[in-house]
Order: structure tokens, then sequence, then C-alpha cells
């Protein structure tokens, strides 16, 4: 990250429903931002292809994949937002989260090794995303992701929350947002000062 340029946070949603609270949540995330950080919602879930080991070379990979490695590569964090599907998160983000988990040429780097993460999600029910928020930390503690413990945002009864187009409303969701997004900045700063440092051959703080 160049300390001279705010901070560049990419956020994936898990939901392709036009209406998802999941995508709102994203949106209200901008909108309530409590820093300077950049939020870039992705846009393209819907057209990664399905996970194929024999095409995930830098000269066979489909270019919307190679393009949202990419985008994974030059953010400073990601913010995901998940709805629960059966228990778990939703085929299509598991998808794209394979996609970016590998580096079999051992030359490109791992997208999401390190990478300071925070996840939350909305749901119709009381519980929320509680169960597709555990699904996908197991996924990050294999990429070794820098995943925000605390808060846990989970949106439950998510339709109570929004108003009629789409705004999020509700104060208590608004201040656990904006306290993952401080979070999430603390971590990016963190790794920031600490790849500073190693740069500079001085120890990173403890």
């Amino acid at each position: 990250m160049n300390a001279s340029r705010p901070s560049r946070i990419l956020a994936l949603s898990g939901s392709l429903r036009a209406a998802s609270h999941n995508t709102r949540l994203l949106h209200a995330a901008r909108k309530f931002n409590p820093g300077t950080a950049e939020i870039e919602i992705y846009e393209g879930l819907r057209d990664i292809p399905p996970y194929d080991r024999d095409l995930d070379t830098p000269e066979r990979r489909p270019a919307v994949v190679a393009d949202l490695r990419r985008r994974v590569q030059e953010a400073d964090g990601l913010l995901i937002a998940t709805p629960e599907y059966n228990y778990s998160i939703p085929g299509v983000l598991k998808n794209a989260l394979d996609w970016l988990s590998t580096d079999w040429t051992k030359s490109e780097g791992l997208p999401l090794h390190r990478k300071p993460v925070a996840a939350m999600g909305a749901a119709p029910t009381n519980f929320g995303t509680v169960r597709a928020q555990l699904a996908l930390r197991q996924v990050f503690v294999w990429t070794e992701s820098d995943v925000v413990v605390k808060p846990e945002v989970h949106v439950f009864r998510s339709h109570e929350r929004f108003d009629e187009d789409g705004n999020l409303t509700d104060e208590t969701t608004v201040e656990l947002l904006q306290e993952l997004l401080s979070r999430l900045q603390a971590k990016i700063d963190a790794r920031a000062a600490a790849e500073a440092a190693t740069a500079a051959g001085a120890p990173a703080a403890a």
C-alpha cells in the first residue's frame, strides 16, 4: 500500500440477486464508511466459471478470473457480504475463492495470502448468517488471510433493516458496520507498516 493514497477495499457480495440485502449491505458500507478508504463493489461474480484445475494457469485461466485475481492482488483489503445457503456460503462465492486460493506455478503469488479480510452477512432469519460466516472463516484459515475477528456483523431479520429503496436504516447495524470497517483499516495499516519496515530492513513493530 502506498501511504500517499487512500486504501483500496474490494467488496464482494455472495448473492446474485438484484435486490440482495448483502449487496445492499456493501453499498451501505460505502455510504457509512468512517474512513477514507475507497470501496469498490465487484459485479462480475455471475461470470466466474466453475473452478477447473486444468485451466488454472497464467496462460489458460479465463479472462474474468484473471481480472478478479488482479483486483484482489491490487486491493489492500477485502470486504465480503455473504448470505447463508444450507448452513454454508453460496456456491458462487466458494467457487470464486477457489480461483483466488492457488498458485500452482509458484510464480504468481497467492492473492488471498495475508490479505486483510472482513466478513459480514444479512439474512431474513432469526440467526442471520452465523453458520455461513463460520464456513467462510474456515476457508480463510487455509488461505492464511488476516481476518477481522470482531465485531461479528450478523444482520438477522434483514428485511426489517432496509427501507423500500434498499437503504440501511438500522442504527445498530450501521454502528457495527463502521466498527468492522475501522478494524479492517487497522489491519490494512498494520500490514502496510510491516511491509514498509521490511523494505527498509528494520523489524516490524510487535
